[in-house]
């Protein structure tokens, strides 16, 4: 789990950081796939048990390198920063061509899925009457979840918190998107956009020396949310990371095919071809959130017509996104092997 990394390994988990950060925040798709695939989940995962009392034990007695040695502190702090930088620069171009080039954003998250599903199960060899039984309860799970209606946003601190543990599974269950589990709790656009852009907002003034922030109240308050958003999801990998490790090592067969079950029927989440639903009043007219955004109902799936030359073009991004899936593949091999 320890072993040194070359420099260039380094710059990869960085990317790696990146792909996840970018993945967790595209409704339907989840960062987990790009570390289970990639090669890293189990480190990951098992460098996240070791923030435990212990882990604060070392901290709080000044051992800072000691600790930083014990949570596999270099593999961590590289993948997050990549995941925080995606937040402020990658995932903010994944805003602009989901607003302008939407199919073709989600034909490549498609791929991507698709990929991971041929990746995973082509190395499993462990299919018997049990792990079929919990692949198929995985894929039920997975179609469910696809079909379920958002709720209304939410701004209660607590329940803010409840999301953040609950949509932090993103990162740690290969399939489920915390994405989009925001969008059925109703707080995806106060969570994932509001916030984030108003704490880059935020870091931008602070930089040029504008500290008029502090006197607005709606910022403040927006703020205060992203930073109990934040708590929650770090409570919720912490614990969930703990409960993994256990199933990992004491059920890995079983836990593999729930999620090559799940990560198949959450590809109804990222279908490309679908018209978004909005919630409307009495007299038709788009009902808005306390943001002013529109609300989502649900999504509408259509059959692609083959007679379009966009069509054609989004088939070839489903191609490049299992491209992505193939040399993320080959990268986790590669570094197993070095």
């Amino acid at each position: 789990m320890h072993q040194p990394r070359s420099f260039i390994d380094k710059v990869f988990l960085i990317i790696k950081g990146l792909a996840m950060g970018t993945a967790n925040k595209v409704p339907g798709v989840s960062g987990g796939i790009v570390a289970f695939v990639a090669g890293f989940y189990e480190e990951f995962i098992y460098s996240l048990q070791k923030i435990n009392l212990k882990a604060f034990k070392l901290l709080f007695n000044g051992r800072f390198k000691s600790f930083y040695r014990y949570v596999n502190g270099q593999f961590l702090s590289l993948l997050i920063f990549g995941m925080l930088v995606s937040y402020f620069s990658v995932s903010k171009l994944l805003d602009y061509f989901l607003e302008h080039n939407e199919l073709y954003v989600w034909a490549t998250f498609f791929g991507m899925i698709i990929g991971s599903i041929y990746f995973i199960a082509k190395d499993y060899k462990h299919w018997n009457n049990k792990t079929i039984t919990y692949g198929i309860i995985g894929l039920l799970v997975g179609v469910s979840i696809s079909f379920l209606s958002p709720a209304k946003e939410n701004d209660n601190l607590l329940f803010i918190f409840l999301c953040g543990m609950i949509s932090v599974s993103g990162m740690t269950l290969p399939g489920l998107s915390g994405s989009f589990i925001l969008i059925l709790l109703g707080n995806y656009v106060l969570l994932l956009v509001d916030s984030v852009n108003s704490l880059f907002d935020t870091l931008a003034e602070v930089f040029q020396g504008d500290f008029g922030f502090t006197s607005n109240a709606e910022r403040l308050n927006t703020l205060k949310i992203l930073a109990v958003f934040t708590l929650g999801s770090a409570t919720g990998l912490v614990t969930l990371s703990h409960i993994l490790g256990y199933v990992l090592k004491h059920f890995k067969h079983i836990t593999t095919a729930v999620i090559i079950g799940f990560i198949t029927g959450s590809l109804g989440v990222v279908w490309p071809w679908k018209r978004t639903i909005y919630v409307l009043d009495s007299l038709g007219n788009h009902m808005f959130d306390s943001n002013g955004n529109e609300i989502i109902k649900n999504y509408e799936r259509y059959l692609p017509d083959m007679s379009l030359a966009d069509t054609w073009w989004a088939f070839a991004y489903v191609v490049l996104g299992i491209g992505i899936l193939i040399a993320l593949e080959w990268y986790g091999k590669f570094r197993t092997k070095a």
